[in-house]
C-alpha cells in the first residue's frame, strides 16, 4: 500500500465517523455554540462545506485561495460532498498539489483532510451534546499528522493551547487535547479553534 493509499483509507474512516454526527443535525440546532471560537453550528457547517470543496479541488492539482466561505448551510450538500470527496481521491490524483504559491505532497493534503473532517465531526457532535468519541485507533493514526501539521505559531489563532489529557486517557483524548479541545462541559464561545483547512494555510 502506498502512502497515498493509506491516507485515502484514513480519509474514508474520517468521513464515516463524521457522517454519524451530521445525521443528527436539524434546523433547530444551527444556533448552538461549538468548540470553535465564536462560531455557532451553522457557521461551522458552512466552513466544513467550503473545506470539502477545497480538498476536492486538491485532487485536480491546485487549491484556489480566493473563494469566500458560503453563507448558506445545507447538511445534505455537505453529506453529498463528503461522499464525492472519497471517490475523487480514490481515482488517480497528482503526486503534488498547489495551494496558492506552495506545492505540497498529495498524501499530506489527504491527511489534512482526514484530520479536519474528523475533528470537526467531533465539534458537531459536541455542539449537539452527542456522545460520539473519535475511535482510539483512528485518533492514533491521526496524531502524527496533527503533530506535523499544527505548529506553535498556530496556537492562539487557529488552535487553543494544547490541553494535556489525564494519564489514563486514550488516543482520542490525546488528539483532541493536542488540538486544544476541552473534553468536559458544554462548548464555550471563547475556545480558540478556528479554520484547520487548506484555505487557512500560509
Amino acid at each position: 500500500m502506498t502512502a497515498l493509499d493509506a491516507s485515502v483509507e484514513l480519509l474514508d474512516r474520517s468521513l464515516s465517523y463524521t457522517r454519524v454526527a451530521l445525521a443528527s443535525v436539524s434546523d433547530a440546532d444551527l444556533g448552538r455554540p461549538t468548540p470553535c471560537t465564536g462560531w455557532d453550528l451553522a457557521r461551522l457547517l458552512a466552513h466544513m462545506e467550503d473545506s470539502l470543496d477545497a480538498f476536492d479541488e486538491g485532487a485536480s492539482g491546485q487549491v484556489r485561495l480566493d473563494r469566500s466561505v458560503r453563507a448558506g448551510v445545507r447538511v445534505r450538500a455537505l453529506q453529498e460532498k463528503a461522499c464525492l470527496l472519497l471517490g475523487t481521491w480514490s481515482a488517480e490524483p497528482p503526486t503534488r498539489t498547489r495551494i496558492g504559491p506552495h506545492l505540497v505532497d498529495t498524501c499530506v493534503l489527504v491527511l489534512a483532510a482526514a484530520l479536519e473532517i474528523t475533528v470537526h465531526g467531533w465539534d458537531v457532535a459536541s455542539s449537539l451534546g452527542l456522545s460520539h468519541p473519535v475511535p482510539d485507533d483512528l485518533a492514533a493514526r491521526l496524531l502524527p499528522a496533527a503533530s506535523a501539521l499544527v505548529s506553535a505559531d498556530d496556537r492562539g489563532t487557529r488552535f487553543a493551547p494544547e490541553l494535556p489529557p489525564p494519564s489514563t486517557s486514550g488516543d482520542s483524548a490525546r488528539l483532541l487535547g493536542f488540538l486544544g479541545r476541552q473534553l468536559t462541559g458544554p462548548p464555550r464561545h471563547d475556545m480558540r479553534n478556528r479554520d484547520t483547512g487548506p484555505r487557512a494555510a500560509s
